[in-house]
């Protein structure tokens, strides 16, 4: 329905594929990792994530044992090791109860998860794309997105957070499978021909 809608989208299927799901577990050691992906490429932090459940299980508990310094013994940075304890300790104490949010709506979670120190809008939006499943959020401020719909929609330069959003609008009420369709293009090989068509 929605490549019907959009022949840009419908060419980047036709190209390169329909994308996978990508789908993630629900809980604590997805948000983490979340975290550990803010601003670096998705293979660094997946050697972090990686290191840190061969050390200990990727939960509140053993994270909290572990510590800050523990985390940055491995190479987690400070600000991500603090900001990893903060939510340890929100759901060792009951602040945060991952399993109540499958039950909440978008902008609930949302809010549920901006309230704690390093959870911003793009973490939340990708712990619901990713973990819930939901069906109509949208990262405008991911970069490969806005690298992504800049090629497929053959832009003059790369969309800022607010004009992805603006531009996503039209895909509403399936913008996360439109993320979908344009991080295909962009792991899939069109940001490699953008940039040898340049």
């Amino acid at each position: 329905m929605l490549c019907q809608r959009d022949p840009d989208l419908k060419k980047v299927v036709e190209n390169y594929g329909i994308p996978p799901i990508w789908k993630r577990e629900e809980g604590f050691a997805t948000l983490m990792h979340i975290i550990l992906e803010q601003q670096v490429s998705l293979a660094s932090a997946k050697a972090v994530f990686e290191r840190i459940c061969s050390i200990c299980r990727p939960n509140a508990e053993d994270i909290l044992a572990f510590g800050e310094d523990g985390l940055r013994s491995i190479g987690v940075t400070r600000q991500k090791a603090h900001y990893i304890v903060g939510v340890a300790q929100a759901e060792a104490s009951g602040e945060i109860d991952f399993t109540a949010l499958q039950s909440m709506s978008d902008d609930e979670v949302r809010r549920t998860l901006m309230q704690f120190k390093g959870v911003g809008a793009w973490t939340a939006e990708i712990y619901l794309l990713m973990a819930l499943s939901r069906a109509d959020v949208f990262p405008s401020g991911d970069l490969a997105l806005q690298i992504a719909a800049q090629g497929v929609k053959r832009l003059p330069k790369r969309p800022t957070a607010d004009e992805l959003n603006g531009l996503a609008e039209s895909w509403h009420p399936y913008r996360a499978v439109a993320a979908r369709i344009l991080w295909q293009w962009y792991l899939g090989g069109g940001r490699r021909e953008q940039q040898r068509s340049v």
